[in-house]
């Protein structure tokens, strides 16, 4: 049978990124799916970064506006409006971006949680 989202929950952040959750451990808890798979839309402003971070779980990040740049051990990958990047769990990465801001949509599988994403702390 169909399960409908109505609405996504907003997961506040700071750097003034905005994370709206529709599938996941926060909005979907009892979909069955909460450690499978999260799917979020995120709006972050120019210049906004995370730090570094080794995630277990892979992720697709679908970029919907403006540009968002991963940094990684090999150098740094700028992802534009209408195209998409996968990155790995395991890889060292840092999210980021460009001058105007971003709208992507992150899917992660297995699903995001605070405890697998690894982030460094920022010096």
């Amino acid at each position: 049978m169909p399960h409908l989202i109505p609405s996504p929950t907003r997961i506040p952040v700071p750097g003034g990124k905005v994370i709206d959750e529709h599938v996941g451990a926060v909005n979907t808890p009892d979909a069955g799916l909460q450690s499978s798979v999260s799917v979020a839309r995120m709006v972050a402003p120019a210049g906004w970064s995370e730090p570094f971070q080794t995630p277990e779980f892979d992720e697709i990040t679908l970029v919907l506006a403006g540009s968002v740049v991963i940094d990684h051990d090999g150098g740094s990958l700028e992802v534009v409006a209408g195209q998409s990047v996968i990155t790995r769990g395991g890889e060292r990465i840092r999210y980021s971006c460009g001058p105007e801001g971003a709208e992507y949509v992150a899917v992660c599988l297995p699903a995001f949680s605070p405890d697998s994403v690894h982030r460094e702390e920022e010096a």
